[in-house]
């Protein structure tokens, strides 16, 4: 009864759900980006979720990381997203990882999922991703909001024809964008992502496979490019 309403779907059915259950996810910060990822692969049913991060809860930050509230203020995000998802969904494995993913110690952490959803703010963090993905040959989940604006794509995907997101930003050296955000953009974007996680799962639809997709929350204006 749990997963009634999406085993309604043929998309999904008990065949896609099954697939779900055996899923192995890990996301890859767990703050504006990572809470509506987490909160909504943990209600879907995910078999098994990594979550990596290093923070504690801020103040500044609640306003987009919904999985937290006041009263776990300096707490370690990670102990208390567990405790918030296991709430949710004590049918999910999840791993946590109370620090930062690294050259190290990638290879070894993301040989162990199917796939990588990036729920982090930075760029040196998503070349550790993307090069540890591509060696291990497993997707990419790419997300980045700022302001108003949001974009998200799957790399890694596709062989000799995948795209990657070296591809997307070649230059390691780019000025990083600022943390300026309105809470609902990392909304859109993580729910966007985590259905894509779904879509790669249960084979249904036409995920972003080598696009990038992009939306302005100001005008609702979004579109997709092939790269």
């Amino acid at each position: 009864m749990r997963y009634e309403r999406q085993l309604m779907l043929p998309e999904i059915g008990p065949e896609g759900q099954a697939k779900i259950k055996q899923a192995r996810v890990l996301l890859v910060g767990v703050g504006g980006l990572g809470s509506p990822i987490a909160l909504y692969l943990t209600g879907a049913g995910i078999g098994t979720l990594g979550l990596m991060d290093d923070d504690v809860v801020s103040n500044s930050n609640l306003h987009r990381q919904v999985l937290y509230a006041e009263e776990q203020l300096d707490q370690p995000k990670i102990d208390e997203a567990v405790k918030r998802l296991h709430s949710l969904n004590s049918e999910v494995c999840l791993k946590p990882y109370p620090f930062r993913l690294t050259s190290d110690n990638a290879a070894s952490i993301i040989s162990q999922y199917d796939m990588v959803i990036d729920g982090c703010d930075n760029f040196a963090t998503r070349y550790i991703i993307d090069d540890a993905c591509r060696a291990a040959g497993i997707p990419y989940l790419y997300g980045a909001v700022c302001g108003f604006e949001g974009q998200a794509a799957i790399f890694n995907v596709g062989g000799s024809n995948a795209r990657h997101y070296r591809d997307l930003y070649p230059d390691e050296h780019i000025p990083h964008p600022g943390k300026q955000v309105v809470g609902m953009t990392p909304a859109v974007v993580g729910s966007v992502l985590a259905e894509q996680a779904l879509q790669l799962i249960c084979g249904y639809g036409e995920p972003l496979v080598n696009k990038l997709w992009s939306i302005d929350l100001r005008t609702m204006q979004s579109f997709v490019i092939d790269l």
